[in-house]
């Protein structure tokens, strides 16, 4: 059996799997500071990719779903603080223009690229910048390419504080992932931005299987304010280079990487101060769980509560109490915890008060409900919500 290692590198002991190399750079996306980033496969490649489903897509989203169904990425192209989003054909027509660029310093095809784009929605991207600098680094060659993902997570960022980087190992090969992303964040089918890379042999199909697999348990059950973006996307590259792996064994290690990443960026959401666990339990099935604890963590009221440390329990009966079409819910058999200590139906004791402060004051949060309908459970994850939330957002584009 293949062992998982849930290997954790720190700054510039964090290296890319075997075969890969990336650039980072400034283009003029952002006023200071590497906005434009490329990692690529030195070797044909698979891979399997996962798109926001939102009727805005951007046209990097667009260009992308195309070039992915190939299922032979071997580049990833990042744009930073500039989403490209309802900016017409102009916008499709810059987005294609980066691919081809960046296919050009690659010499790969151009159905080989992604492009993710990331930031306001509604503003042309700054074309003359980003051709002067993609010129520049085409002059420079190999010698560009010498990024790590530490550099590669902060020059996706946007509003977020930190960057986020996880790797494991499975066997012989590794497997490394960046993601970026803390505001307008409900995933549907995909997520933000996030890119797995590795250098395990898979086929399309089970690096695809193992790709979604991880993605409907970890990015698909986060949410910081209940906002799909226009330019989700979740990516993975292997290009074989550390030769086979146990599938069982590499699916379980990339759930885990997914997961490593979810909780970062749920911690680190806009204005966030708290990581927001909501674990459901003995539902009817999982998709009544998940829905039921999405309801929980993207209430604004529990998550104002975590943030004040206000064990309200009536908030979260509340909150459940919103799933009027689950109508085998019944009051008489749910319980809530918080962390350890039954709140309801059992009404905590007055001097468990203390206790229950200091749970809902902790850097990480557990709220846990029980249904009594089944056996099913799914956990999700969030943060609360702060005054920090609004400055960001009421500043954003000004």
């Amino acid at each position: 059996m293949t062992h998982i290692h849930a290997t954790h590198e720190e700054g510039a002991a964090l290296t890319w799997p075997t075969g890969f190399r990336a650039y980072t750079g400034h283009g003029g996306l952002r006023d200071r500071g590497d906005d434009i980033s490329i990692v690529a496969s030195d070797r044909p490649a698979v891979s399997a990719a996962m798109f926001t489903r939102s009727r805005f897509a951007g046209p990097a989203v667009l260009l992308s779903r195309a070039h992915a169904a190939g299922q032979h990425l071997r580049a990833l192209c990042t744009l930073a603080k500039n989403a490209n989003v309802a900016t017409g054909r102009q916008g499709e027509e810059n987005a294609a223009e980066v691919v081809h660029r960046v296919a050009g310093i690659l010499d790969i095809p151009e159905n080989e690229v992604l492009i993710g784009s990331t930031g306001v929605i509604g503003r042309p991207l700054p074309m003359d910048t980003i051709r002067t600098h993609l010129d520049e680094t085409a002059q420079r060659g190999p010698a560009a390419f010498e990024a790590g993902p530490l550099e590669v997570a902060r020059a996706m960022m946007t509003t977020d504080t930190r960057p986020k980087t996880a790797v494991r190992t499975v066997g012989p090969a590794r497997i490394v992932g960046v993601a970026k992303g803390v505001g307008m964040l409900e995933p549907d089918m995909a997520t933000m931005l996030a890119y797995l890379f590795t250098d395990a042999a898979l086929s399309p199909a089970d690096l695809d299987t193992a790709l979604r697999g991880a993605v409907e348990k970890t990015f698909n059950c986060l949410s910081v304010d209940t906002d799909t973006s226009t330019s989700d996307t979740v990516a993975v590259i292997a290009n074989g280079a550390a030769g086979p792996v146990d599938f069982a064994a590499f699916s379980l290690a990339l759930a885990d990487l997914c997961l490593d990443l979810t909780t970062q960026l749920a911690g680190d959401g806009e204005g966030a101060t708290k990581l927001l666990r909501v674990t459901v339990g003995r539902a009817g099935d999982y998709e009544q769980a998940k829905r039921v604890a999405k309801t929980v963590v993207n209430s604004p009221l529990v998550k104002t509560a975590v943030h004040g440390a206000d064990p309200n329990w009536g908030r979260v009966v509340m909150a459940i109490g919103k799933n009027t079409d689950d109508t085998d819910i019944d009051p008489n058999k749910v319980t809530v915890r918080f962390g350890a200590i039954e709140v309801y139906p059992r009404e905590p004791e007055p001097d468990t008060l203390d206790q229950l402060v200091d749970i809902m004051g902790r850097d990480e949060v557990d709220i846990t409900i029980t249904l009594g309908l089944g056996d099913a459970t799914a956990t999700v994850y969030g943060c609360d919500l702060s005054e920090g939330y609004i400055r960001v957002n009421a500043d954003y584009t000004s």
